[in-house]
């Protein structure tokens, strides 16, 4: 965004700043000033001379010798010095820029590049004649043709009639003026108008923003009488008008108003396509006129393209359309695309007599997606796509019909047409003075906070302590943006260093994070290696794992648009990632590989899916090579006690039937009575669907099964004080009895001087007879405030042996 430093003093007349005051004061306040360019840089001591005689130079053809009336500028009495040219434009009485002896302008007549110092002017002779000065091209004076397109191609700029002998010629063409730019954030759509920007200056510097008085003088002819207006699309288009001006005669614009568009980097072209783009500079507001008598049945009609269709843009260009783009339609045709760019069939031309004013509100997002989609960007597209306030819309279109008729362009019919959709009533802020003062860490008197907003045009309602936002601040939303505002005019550096106030904390996982924290270190103690597989999965998984036909797991949530059926469904078992890449590893020659994974499996509430699934971190490990099913159990009950769970973990054979698994080498894992998961060795047909030659062994721990038991508290307990004894146990047991069943009894029975026992020898073989095995236990009795007697020993001992007898056990003898 860039303004001229006039431009904003036309609102905030009161201002009175240096080039650099302004651009620090505006940077300060949030309106960041990237850069500024003084305009009238390298040009001294030019004022406005007239020709008052031209002769021949008597030794060169193309050159004459000129008498220049600067008034009071000369150092003689008459105001007359001599000027050799070669400029084949100027004539007697002619008035044109003069560089006096010792002057300086910004350039070449060539329009090259500027010099850094520009080029200074002095007396001299030329082919023998003295002249005293230069008489300039407006590219010597740093400007150019396209920002001033009443000067020749080729020779001197020639003032109007009106220009007054010996005035500065600098500021008579408008340069003596500074153009800054701008950057400006996009949720500040107001600050790219001039009207934003100067009242950001006016509240920044504290002084009076006048903003232009708009009335609309009309005739009485009615504007519904010429055009009516239908919008198909509110939701595109939640705000059209429309105004008609007629009796329109096309001429060149204002001097004052082409000097603004220049400055602002837009050529000037006639008082019509200026006006539109003056008010778009002026208010942030794109506008566009059409000619009246090109719009069929005098009807507009803003509506979707159809897909194929083409249109033909101002540019001359064929622009491909598509049921998303928003066009602007008479009763046959399109004649634009909203909030892009008019078309060639409805273009303003010479001949014009009678113009429909368009001034509308698009949608921000389908103006940015319908730009890139056909290809075309333009100013107007980059304001729309930012979200233009809709009120703005009346406002725009009414200033313009007031600059019709100001520079005598045409005359306005009476009335507007306003297809609005309902509007949204301004935000309204809670106005908390002492918060804000908490927040940034000040003492500003709350009547200082209302003055800002009072500049700032908010209004405030002191019964319910609430700020009424003005529609165009549509960046201000809730408290901090209210404070924001009290920071920037009051002063980022006047707001004083504070030490930060609040409670002390600390920063760490949460305890589920924690917990697969040390899941991951105990598998990577243990020699796994993390593994990363895909949530989505094929329906061919559940085959290859040979699930049952009616097994649950086979219910999965299906994917609305999948990449392929190979990733259509998300996955409600964790086992089919890592198999696979085990059987890739195998595949690949990889000796003993092991691998583990933390992730979520999908279950879905019902199918088909009407709510979001239930998400459950599954802790799967897997191996092959190395090891065997109790090597996986180790890194289990490992990572188990390492999170807290100390109690007995119980292994139940029969209970795991899972298909996946080998008959008979598997085992639900229970603690305290509730299954946290599985273990075993993976079936030999489910390693032969993967690929894998060798045994194989998995494990999964749901991990919302296992949080509730674990524990990062421990308990100390002191050295034991007094001694233990021991007893070893040898029993004849039945082979169907498990070793976890011997133990619960010893565990239940021993009492509390039970410490601890532990299995040393298994045996089978001629000594035992058929059908059984031998079993041999050492079991450690300790009291914790007395020495132990055979009689407590021998009690505890007859009470474990009553509770194994009923197992079928029995000493051996």
């Amino acid at each position: 965004m860039n303004t001229t430093i006039s431009w904003i003093k036309a609102y905030v007349p009161e201002l009175s700043c240096t080039d650099q005051e302004y651009c620090d004061a505006m940077t300060m306040s949030g309106t960041k000033v990237e850069s500024y360019e003084a305009l009238d840089k390298n040009l001294e001591k030019i004022v406005v001379g007239q020709i008052e005689k031209i002769e021949k130079h008597p030794d060169a053809d193309k050159l004459i010798v000129c008498q220049v009336n600067v008034g009071t500028a000369a150092e003689n009495s008459d105001g007359i010095i001599q000027i050799v040219t070669g400029a084949p434009n100027v004539k007697e009485g002619d008035k044109v820029p003069v560089v006096l002896d010792g002057g300086k302008v910004a350039g070449g007549h060539d329009g090259g590049p500027l010099p850094e110092e520009g080029i200074p002017i002095k007396a001299g002779k030329l082919r023998g004649v003295p002249s005293y000065g230069m008489m300039c091209s407006i590219e010597e004076l740093g400007s150019s043709r396209e920002m001033y397109p009443e000067a020749p191609e080729n020779g001197i700029y020639i003032f109007d009639a009106d220009a007054v002998i010996g005035t500065d010629a600098v500021e008579a063409l408008g340069l003596r003026d500074t153009v800054f730019e701008y950057e400006i954030t996009n949720n500040r759509i107001d600050c790219f108008s001039i009207l934003g920007i100067a009242r950001e200056a006016a509240v920044t510097f504290r002084k009076p923003f006048v903003p232009p008085v708009v009335e609309v003088h009309e005739k009485e002819e009615n504007v519904k009488d010429y055009i009516a207006v239908e919008v198909k699309d509110p939701d595109l288009c939640p705000r059209y008008c429309a105004r008609v001006c007629t009796n329109i005669k096309i001429a060149p614009s204002p001097k004052w108003m082409q000097r603004r568009l220049a400055a602002s980097g837009i050529r000037p072209i006639n008082n019509l396509v200026d006006i539109t783009n003056y008010v778009m500079e002026e208010y942030g507001q794109p506008m566009h006129a059409y000619d009246l008598d090109t719009i069929a049945g005098r009807q507009i009609i803003v509506r979707r393209a159809k897909d194929g269709d083409e249109f033909q843009t101002l540019d001359g260009q064929i622009r491909k359309l598509d049921s998303e783009v928003l066009m602007i339609c008479d009763a046959e045709k399109e004649v634009g695309i909203a909030g892009i760019m008019g078309g060639e069939n409805s273009k303003i031309t010479d001949d014009v007599k009678t113009v429909l004013f368009e001034a509308a509100c698009f949608n921000g997002t389908n103006i940015r997606k319908s730009a890139k989609r056909i290809g075309l960007r333009t100013d107007a597209s980059g304001k729309f796509e930012k979200g233009l306030d809709p009120r703005n819309a009346v406002d725009a279109v009414n200033r313009a019909c007031q600059l019709i008729q100001e520079l005598g362009c045409g005359e306005v019919a009476g009335g507007i047409v306003d297809v609005c959709a309902p509007l949204k009533e301004n935000v309204r802020v809670p106005f908390e003075p002492e918060r804000i003062n908490a927040l940034l860490g000040t003492e500003i008197p709350e009547t200082e906070m209302l003055d800002y907003f009072r500049r700032l045009e908010f209004q405030y309602q002191e019964e319910k302590k609430e700020l009424i936002i003005p529609s165009f601040r549509q960046d201000i939303e809730g408290f901090a943006d209210v404070a924001e505002e009290v920071a920037r005019f009051f002063g980022y550096d006047k707001i004083p260093t504070t030490l930060p106030n609040g409670e002390a904390t600390t920063g760490k996982l949460s305890f589920k994070l924690r917990i697969e924290e040390k899941a991951r270190d105990i598998a990577e103690y243990c020699g796994f290696s993390q593994g990363m597989c895909y949530s989505f999965e094929s329906p061919k998984v559940f085959d290859k794992l040979l699930l049952d036909k009616e097994d649950k797991l086979r219910e999965a949530v299906t994917i609305a648009n999948p990449l392929g059926e190979d990733f259509s469904i998300m996955r409600t078992i964790s086992l089919n990632g890592i198999l696979t890449s085990l059987g890739t590893n195998y595949n690949r020659r990889n000796k003993a590989v092991k691998l583990y994974e933390l992730g979520n499996i999908y279950l879905p509430k019902s199918v088909p899916v009407t709510e979001l699934p239930e998400e459950r971190m599954q802790f799967t490990l897997g191996f092959y090579g190395d090891g065997d099913f109790y090597t996986m159990k180790g890194v289990i009950e490992e990572f188990l006690e390492s999170i807290g769970m100390d109690e007995k973990k119980e292994y139940d054979p029969k209970a795991g039937k899972k298909s996946f698994l080998h008959p008979g080498r598997q085992a639900n894992i229970l603690y305290r009575g509730k299954v946290i998961g599985f273990l075993g060795e993976v079936h030999p047909e489910v390693l032969d669907n993967y690929d894998i030659g060798t045994k194989a062994y998995v494990a999964v721990l749901d991990m919302p099964e296992i949080i509730p038991f674990a524990t990062f508290d421990r308990k100390y307990e002191g050295i034991a004080k007094y001694p233990a004894v021991t007893r070893d146990i040898s029993m004849v047991v039945p082979k169907e009895i498990l070793v976890g069943q011997i133990e619960a009894v010893i565990a239940q029975r021993g009492g509390k001087i039970l410490e601890s026992y532990s299995l040393f020898d298994i045996y089978e073989g001629s000594q035992i007879q058929e059908g059984y095995k031998s079993v041999a236990y050492t079991l450690s009795f300790r009291a914790k405030d007395r020495t132990l007697e055979e009689a407590d020993v021998s009690a505890a001992m007859k009470k474990i042996l009553n509770g194994l007898q009923g197992l079928g056990i029995e000493l051996r003898q």
